[in-house]
């Protein structure tokens, strides 16, 4: 139980005074760019899926 209680409040210790957070700005920018990545990997993928389904729509259509 003395290593689980070292253990917390040394995690603690470190969040609190050793790890650097970044600032609102920097969080908002990079949320941004997260938001934009995802967008265009969606629909790359959606781009993708409709050729793929599209294709499979015309090989069976000929058979």
């Amino acid at each position: 139980m003395n290593k689980l209680k070292t253990f917390v409040l040394e995690s603690y210790d470190e969040m609190k005074n050793k790890v650097s957070w970044p600032k609102y700005g920097q969080l908002q920018n990079s949320s941004f760019l997260v938001l934009v990545a995802s967008l265009i990997f969606a629909l790359f993928i959606g781009l993708i899926d409709y050729v793929f389904q599209s294709g499979m729509d015309w090989f069976y259509g000929e058979f």
